[in-house]
């Protein structure tokens, strides 16, 4: 199929929605921010039947001190996606970045015990997931909990070094404690590179195998122009779905920059760049597709280029163009090669 022919098209008839042309398929969502809900509003509002707290679910957001929550800007993501008939993921109970540093000290100074981080964990999943009961229909329960490093198996985080490698299954037994109807997910980076994968499936064999209620896994999806491998997706999503588990992609974002590439003398997106970023939208896409009934949801991290994390990292103030639409909210020439795909029948 040529993208030129389907947008003439879809000029014609409007722009096509996202959410409605990928409805047979899984769910469309979009991160989101205090600021973005309003500046992006419209865009949200037309595409996304779903959304992620990019950061107002967070410990150091939500529960920034001890005995002291702040659930003002949550609420006010839940309340939009009532508003709008969507979908809410929570992100993320425990995670080692993003903690405030009072939940890992003991009263009288010094590393908390394992007894003190236990009921600190259980009263924040208890507390947040509880609030939200029966609101938001999935948590990232535990993220980021496996090592990138050769040999290693998890990382030497807080959460671990206080309460040992139980801790990830004391976390999703806290969660489905506080609201059972709830799907609980495991999230993580890099999910789709083959020793990494490996070690990610490990621990959910071994959650499994301890009858921990763990009922999908996330795969992040920040990837770029040329990383991971189509092949390597592949053998992700086939790997995690043996396992009987959910699966969703939750952070997706394609980086016109390689994770090396420090350079900073771009002002606006390249059009070889836009076209490759197309190229690769369509074939991510066309996979997904082709594993719709694995799959359960699909969510961007972000909704348009006028706002990116990818604009602080991993070089701080440089600017990104890694989503669908532009930064005057315009659809990409991504946009229609990953809209194209969604129009076909099952």
């Amino acid at each position: 199929m040529a993208s030129s022919s389907f947008q003439a098209g879809a000029t014609d008839m409007g722009i096509p929605k996202l959410r409605e042309r990928y409805g047979d398929c899984f769910d469309i969502g979009a991160a989101v921010n205090m600021t973005t809900m309003e500046t992006q509003r419209e865009l949200l509002a037309a595409h996304f039947n779903s959304l992620t707290a990019e950061n107002d679910m967070k410990f150091e957001r939500i529960h920034p001190e001890e005995g002291t929550y702040d659930f003002e800007a949550a609420d006010r993501i839940v309340a939009f996606a009532d508003e709008h008939g969507m979908k809410v993921r929570g992100h993320t109970l425990v995670w080692h970045n993003q903690t405030p540093e009072w939940v890992f000290r003991a009263p009288g100074g010094g590393p908390a015990d394992r007894k003190t981080l236990l009921a600190r964990m259980k009263s924040h999943i208890d507390t947040v997931a509880g609030r939200y009961k029966g609101r938001i229909y999935c948590w990232d329960v535990v993220n980021e909990a496996v090592d990138d490093g050769a040999g290693a198996w998890l990382r030497r985080s807080p959460w671990r070094e206080g309460i040992g490698e139980d801790y990830i299954a004391r976390a999703f037994e806290y969660a489905h404690a506080a609201d059972p109807s709830a799907l609980l997910f495991y999230n993580d980076y890099n999910e789709c590179h083959p020793e990494k994968r490996d070690k990610i499936i490990r621990l959910l064999r071994t959650l499994q195998a301890q009858g921990v209620p763990v009922h999908g896994v996330g795969l992040q999806g920040h990837w770029s122009l040329n990383e991971p491998e189509p092949d390597d997706i592949r053998a992700a999503i086939e790997g995690y779905a043996a396992l009987g588990l959910q699966l969703q992609v939750t952070e997706l974002d394609v980086s016109v920059f390689e994770f090396g590439d420090r350079r900073t003398d771009l002002s606006e997106p390249p059009a070889e760049r836009m076209e490759r970023q197309a190229e690769r939208y369509e074939r991510i896409f066309r996979l997904f597709r082709e594993y719709k009934d694995v799959i359960a949801a699909v969510t961007f991290w972000g909704a348009a280029d006028d706002y990116t994390w990818l604009d602080d990292f991993p070089v701080r103030g440089r600017k990104n163009w890694p989503l669908l639409f532009d930064e005057r909210h315009r659809p990409k020439p991504a946009f229609w090669r990953v809209a194209e795909w969604g129009g076909l029948q099952p």
